[in-house]
């Protein structure tokens, strides 16, 4: 994959109204992109859009991204707006932490409403028109939990290899109309996700190798964008986890046995 400018890149992003989302749209103005941002609380867009410099090319649209009316609106606005679509960033997502067993019916379905099926269906919309643009790409904003599954999260975990097997897929489908499908997949970030979470009890914890600032994960992710590469886990953690699970699956799956 080829070396990505994101200088004049047209660019719609989910998911932009907290953690790794906000600092992306703050990247990718600085960057010099034109950018469309969604989510569904409309004053955190507002607030988004007055921390970026005067003149930032950015325009908000807020919907809740599961709304099919809303994925079809928000692809015909950003066209509109932008004068064409060279990049969508799928980082909308939610989590839930507890048992399989005491979960509600209703919050494996609900993660993958949101998780999987609004990625899948808004980059289907938008393929007409990546076909169309400079160096186009989709990217999703994954999990180290697309290759690990761990306790506790098994819903989550579910829709982020979900996720994982369609881009990969995806990637070859794409690969000779000259569309990139790039997967990047952080690991706990210190963001408002965990103040979101699904079916989940109060208090509940997210046991992890430590935590990243969603800062520091957009800085990584826009790296990982202009390089073009196809999957990025971007934590040392995150790696550890990766490899532990492909080199030594037994080992892995004790070690997780004994923390859970």
């Amino acid at each position: 994959m080829s070396k990505r400018n994101l200088d004049g890149k047209r660019v719609l992003l989910t998911g932009a109204s907290s953690g790794i989302g906000w600092y992306l749209a703050q990247e990718l103005v600085q960057a010099g992109a034109s950018v469309v941002v969604t989510a569904r609380r409309h004053e955190r867009l507002k607030q988004l859009v007055e921390t970026l410099p005067s003149g930032a090319r950015c325009k908000a649209v807020a919907g809740d991204i599961c709304d099919p009316a809303h994925r079809q609106s928000l692809v015909d606005e950003s066209v509109k707006h932008l004068g064409g679509l060279d990049l969508l960033i799928n980082n909308a997502g939610v989590g839930a932490i507890g048992s399989f067993q005491t979960a509600s019916p209703e919050r494996a379905r609900k993660l993958f409403e949101i998780n999987f099926f609004a990625a899948v269906e808004l980059s289907r919309l938008a393929l007409k028109h990546l076909q169309l643009g400079n160096q186009p790409a989709i990217c999703l904003i994954n999990s180290v939990l697309g290759y690990r599954g761990v306790p506790e999260k098994s819903e989550y975990c579910a829709t982020k290899f979900a996720l994982r097997g369609w881009s990969e897929s995806l990637r070859i489908e794409l690969k000779p109309v000259g569309i990139d499908v790039l997967s990047m997949a952080p690991s706990t970030t210190d963001s408002e996700f965990f103040q979101s979470l699904l079916d989940t009890r109060p208090g509940a914890q997210s046991r992890s190798l430590g935590k990243q600032s969603p800062r520091y994960v957009a800085k990584k992710i826009i790296q990982a964008i202009r390089k073009g590469r196809a999957e990025t886990v971007l934590s040392f953690g995150g790696r550890f986890l990766v490899w532990g699970s492909r080199f030594c699956p037994r080992i892995t799956e004790y070690i997780l046995t004994k923390l859970n």
